[in-house]
């Protein structure tokens, strides 16, 4: 559901804020403090006799009500089963709230540290969740919520970001004949990976939405929450060369096949959901441009370098996706 709005946080005023949360019937003491995030607006609020939560407010026009919903319906499903979810407070039997024309959710507050993901037992850990997480999603699909495929993260955003603009006119046929190769290693990747499962995943499954703690991690923001191969809540976790991506699989697969089986044809994926997430991200931050939280936060997006660079990333991303998938 595209926004068209440029500036749809332009209303969300510190008062509009406090009073959204009284509206479901908690009482703030006023202290608000903004947290890091870009494509919602997320505060902590201070609660008067109480424990401070945390405040979503949803960006107008990206997910309809029914979506979000169902959102949220699948993420206090895995809390119920004891996964360590942060999951929406339910108030008056609902979860989405609305006030002054925003959509808010609310939320405990959780402390904790982004995980140590060179760590071989931490690794496992994680892969242990992520297998609950999955052998949950994989009981039934989303009714709502999209799938993660080539037409959405793929020719969708290369289509728009050609329609509007944002590629200088002196890259602009490199960028092109580069994302039209991209696309087609992904098509092979998916062609050789053959018929694999779709179930509810995360979506964006990195470090930055997973709390550490001392009892392990606390998975947070299911807001890219869709269908899509195992192999998307995965590919994020491994970092470096081909070496140290197979060692850190292993370690991961190691906990997540504890609690489901992994299917290796899904390896032939990595490389192409990488690629998918190279192109959607550029789209992303070239939606979201007017919103003048974009350009303060991404001041090197949009410059001749970024394109450049773009250019020769997915130059690399074309070459990994005709090599052998990762062996484990």
């Amino acid at each position: 559901m595209p926004s068209h709005d440029p500036h749809p946080y332009a209303g969300l005023t510190p008062d509009v804020v406090l009073d959204a949360i009284e509206s479901t019937g908690l009482r703030c003491d006023g202290r608000q403090l903004a947290l890091n995030s870009y494509e919602n607006r997320v505060y902590q609020i201070g609660v008067e006799d109480g424990a401070p939560v945390v405040a979503k407010f949803y960006r107008p026009g990206r997910w309809s009500d029914a979506q979000i919903i169902e959102e949220h319906a699948f993420v206090r499903e895995l809390a119920e089963r004891e996964i360590p979810v942060v999951a929406p407070l339910e108030i008056a039997a609902n979860t989405l709230h609305g006030f002054g024309g925003y959509r808010f959710a609310l939320y405990p507050r959780r402390g904790g540290r982004a995980p140590e993901l060179e760590d071989r037992k931490t690794l496992e850990w994680i892969g242990r969740f992520i297998g609950r997480i999955h052998a949950l999603g994989a009981l039934r699909p989303f009714a709502a919520r999209p799938a993660l495929d080539i037409e959405s993260f793929g020719l969708e955003p290369r289509d728009w970001l050609l329609a509007h603009g944002f590629v200088p006119p002196d890259l602009l046929d490199a960028w092109a004949s580069v994302a039209a190769l991209a696309l087609e290693g992904v098509r092979r990747c998916y062609e050789r990976a053959g018929s694999v499962a779709a179930l509810r995943l995360h979506g964006d499954c990195h470090a930055g939405n997973m709390l550490w703690t001392d009892d392990g991690p606390h998975f947070v923001d299911f807001d890219d929450s869709r269908m899509g191969p195992a192999t998307q809540d995965l590919w994020m976790l491994l970092p470096g060369e081909r070496a140290e991506m197979t060692a850190s699989l292993c370690d991961v697969l190691a906990g997540y096949e504890s609690f489901r089986e992994f299917d290796r044809r899904e390896l032939h994926l990595i490389e192409a959901l990488r690629t998918l997430r190279l192109l959607h991200y550029s789209a992303w931050i070239a939606r979201r441009w007017d919103d003048p939280a974009f350009p303060a936060a991404f001041s090197w997006f949009n410059t001749q370098r970024y394109w450049q660079d773009r250019i020769l990333e997915l130059r690399v991303q074309v070459a990994l996706m005709d090599e052998p998938p990762l062996r484990v």
